[in-house]
């Protein structure tokens, strides 16, 4: 089932320094609580600086899920304890909130609404608020409030100069977004790797459910909560973080020109499900449009070919524009046994694998089987320790064993990490490479297992609060290593004054602006 990459590895250990230079970037969400564990109902706290317009404090969905946002980084070491760095800056800011240690959120009352995420009066921070509405309407604030953790990764203009044969990135870019669509369909076929090591959602709190009918067969805990014995990554199971109506949108990643035609065409395609919605109802605003998505960034996908956008540009006019410049990892549960929801070792593995993904030989993918590979996702999802258990190849015309497909890739993964090490001077990816090698041959080495047995024993609730209560205090406990409370003072009032600017820089009304975006 894996692909024979002899040849592409035998060129990158006679070119070593074509991986110099990686860069990443982290996003990590978690929701802030009570004291009690109970989700915050207080507003985004003003001395963390104005979420429309922070470099790295911002909201997602709703008022109480921060997201921290790191610079891009060619260092793993220095990127983390930048990302640490802000997790200190905020623990201190929050009083007596703590930050949510898990992808699945803590008890939710349903008498207390969630507050959507508030950006200020300017027509974009007001479009950025009606976006949350519309995701509301649509999917359900509970589904919205599911965290994970994002991993920005690109590879350096040296490695598609020496792979490909490029002189530069504008006139190499054609080349250059091929390289990250193959990526990208290895990612689809193999990527269930990363919940089968890493989700760390094989449990919900039974009121997540609020009364939504499942077929899938839970059992019981004496706290309440509900689990699937085997289960990795509930989070990106259909109870979570997914929209099957996206499903007939026939994306393929086989060429940018044709991956972008989708996406467009989803934006300006009406659904019957969401007119049904409707516009308006007693003078509110209920989402943007009535289409399949309300903007492009609505499309729900485990993994996104990126480009930095220029102001007043939509995702897919910059990859026209400019090529795919980097990807976008989505598959990733908060780690709960990391206070920065992410740790070093998972940061080399997926640059060992993504490298792997970008290397290997990945055929054209049909519509069809895009939606075919979620077949392996949702087994490594739902049932992904499960002994023996088989793997579809070729959209299951044969099977093999996970443990089997998992362990040749790590054969793979080693011979590129020795690539890495050699080229930093130590042995770190070999380190990772070997230690996450072994839950092949040991399923309870998994994240999943560790975290089942734990919240078998402390419940969902005490485990999170336990742990939540734990990371504030190491959190405020530790020095700054990068920032500095100087330049974070800094950066809290340029984000307010950069808000006021932008509020006051509006030259339409409100609806004359989503029409605009409508319009488009």
């Amino acid at each position: 089932m894996i692909p024979d990459v002899s040849e592409a590895l035998s060129w990158l250990e006679a070119n070593p320094h074509a991986l110099e230079g990686i860069r990443r970037g982290v996003e990590r969400e978690t929701l802030r609580i009570s004291a009690n564990g109970r989700l915050a109902q207080t507003p985004h706290p003003e001395s963390l600086g104005a979420a429309l317009t922070h470099k790295w404090i911002t909201t997602d969905f709703a008022e109480a899920l921060l997201e921290f946002i790191t610079p891009v980084d060619d260092d793993v070491d220095h990127l983390l304890a930048m990302l640490r760095d802000i997790h200190r800056h905020v623990a201190r800011k929050l009083g007596e909130e703590r930050m949510w240690p898990m992808s699945m959120p803590c008890f939710i009352d349903h008498t207390q609404p969630i507050e959507l995420a508030q950006y200020g009066s300017s027509n974009i921070g007001c479009f950025k608020t009606l976006y949350r509405e519309g995701l509301k309407n649509r999917y359900g604030a509970l589904m919205q409030i599911i965290s994970g953790v994002h991993y920005n990764f690109s590879l350096p203009l040296a490695f598609w100069q020496a792979r490909l044969g490029i002189t530069d990135e504008l006139s190499g870019k054609a080349e250059i977004s091929d390289g990250y669509l193959r990526l990208i369909r290895n990612y689809y076929r193999f990527g269930w790797v990363i919940p089968y090591l890493f989700g760390a959602s094989p449990a919900i709190c039974s009121s997540f459910l609020d009364g939504r009918q499942t077929d899938l067969p839970f059992e019981r805990s004496i706290s309440g909560m509900i689990y699937l014995p085997y289960a990795t990554s509930l989070r990106l199971s259909d109870l979570g973080y997914t929209n099957k109506s996206q499903n007939q949108l026939g994306m393929t990643f086989n060429r940018l020109e044709d991956y972008i035609i989708a996406l467009k065409r989803a934006i300006k395609t009406p659904s019957a499900d969401y007119q049904r919605i409707g516009l308006e109802k007693h003078g509110k605003r209920l989402q943007i449009n009535t289409n399949v998505l309300q903007i492009e960034n609505e499309l729900y996908a485990p993994v996104r070919p990126k480009r930095v956008t220029r102001k007043g540009e939509s995702p897919s006019d910059a990859l026209l524009r400019g090529g795919i410049e980097y990807i976008e990892v989505r598959s990733l549960d908060i780690n709960p046994f990391s206070p920065i929801g992410i740790d070093e070792q998972q940061a080399r593995f997926l640059d060992l694998f993504l490298i792997w993904c970008t290397l290997a030989e990945a055929p054209e993918m049909s519509a069809e089987e895009v939606l075919c590979t979620r077949t392996n996702w949702n087994k490594v999802i739902l049932e992904g320790r499960k002994p023996g258990l088989m793997l579809g190849v070729d959209c299951g015309s044969q099977q093999e064993p996970l443990a089997q497909i998992g362990k040749a890739l790590f054969r793979d993964l080693r011979r590129v990490a020795l690539i890495l090490d050699g080229n930093n001077h130590n042995e770190q990816y070999r380190q990772a490479c070997d230690n996450l090698g072994a839950c092949f041959d040991d399923p309870t080495l998994t994240f999943s297992a560790r975290l089942l047995e734990a919240m078998k024993e402390h419940g969902i609730g005490g485990l999170g609060l336990m742990l939540a209560n734990e990371y504030r205090q190491t959190l405020c406990d530790e020095p700054l290593e990068i920032l500095t409370e100087e330049g974070l003072a800094a950066e809290q009032s340029r984000s307010w004054q950069r808000q006021r600017e932008i509020e006051a820089g509006d030259t339409v009304g409100f609806e004359q602006f989503v029409a605009q975006h409508n319009a488009g």
